[in-house]
């Protein structure tokens, strides 16, 4: 059987479509380290002329692993690199590194402690450590809730650029919930993310469903991307008012660090 690359059939270490690649894989890893690339840097960078760095990143842009958030804007990480992100995440298996810190949650504060993923405009759960308490949230895991009605999604949401969010609610409305207290204009719920980026966490009074509080968290990887969100919910009649709930949000972003602390170093 001959040989590929004697033949000629693949192309030399050195060859112009070698480079290509190279280039386009760099300029993926220099985009994911920098969150934000415009074609000046990213041709000094890669010591090429800006016509082919803009090549590049046009090409990348096409299939969806940069996007702008406006015409010759700088180039982000776009949602192909984000699902790639997940799918490892998926293998490492998030879940088994989390589930100790869902645990020591729960017995801190008493209450139910989830881990939840983003999926489109929805939340799934993934894990639950359920309250010890007669009266509690329940288990729900493998519960699925829209994103903007619920504080683990509304604390993911808020890590995405607006762009991604276009992506995701591109008519600009958002999907029916259960109660009433959800969110119903996408202009309210881009304030209300705007918030939850300020002061680092996420609430839900009654959104998801009736009686049900909750605050959460985003666990965010190295270069800023959701990873999941972390939360913890109770029953808001025995939280009584908004501010009982939102005491909880020092605990919770102690375990997210806790979480991606394992998260880097699994055993």
């Amino acid at each position: 059987m001959s040989n590929p690359e004697a033949s000629g059939s693949l192309p030399a270490p050195d060859s112009p479509t070698t480079t290509s690649v190279d280039n386009a894989l760099w300029l993926l890893q220099l985009v994911g380290e920098s969150q934000a690339l415009r074609v000046a840097e990213a041709a000094d960078l890669l010591g090429v002329a800006r016509s082919t760095a803009h090549r590049l990143l046009t090409a990348l842009r096409r299939r969806g692993f940069v996007m702008q958030d406006r015409p010759n804007g700088a180039y982000r990480p776009g949602p192909a690199l984000y699902e790639i992100g997940l799918a490892a995440v998926n293998r490492i298996d998030i879940r088994r590194v989390a589930r100790p810190v869902l645990e020591q949650l729960r017995e801190e504060t008493q209450e139910t402690v989830s881990l939840a993923l983003l999926e489109g405009t929805t939340v799934r759960f993934l894990d639950c450590a359920e309250s010890p308490r007669s009266v509690r949230v329940g288990n729900r895991t493998g519960v699925v809730r829209p994103a903007h009605a619920s504080a683990v999604g509304k604390a993911v949401l808020a890590v995405l650029s607006d762009a991604e969010l276009d992506r995701r609610y591109p008519d600009g409305t958002l999907p029916p919930t259960t109660t009433s207290a959800a969110l119903t204009d996408l202009a309210d719920l881009r304030a209300e993310l705007a918030t939850i980026r300020t002061q680092g966490y996420a609430l839900n009074w009654e959104e998801s469903a009736d009686g049900v509080c909750a605050v959460a968290v985003a666990l965010k990887d190295a270069v800023g991307q959701p990873l999941a969100g972390l939360g913890v919910a109770a029953p808001s009649s025995r939280m009584r008012d908004a501010e009982a709930i939102r005491a909880l949000a020092p605990a919770l972003v102690r375990g997210a660090d806790l979480v991606l602390e394992r998260f880097r170093t699994p055993s």
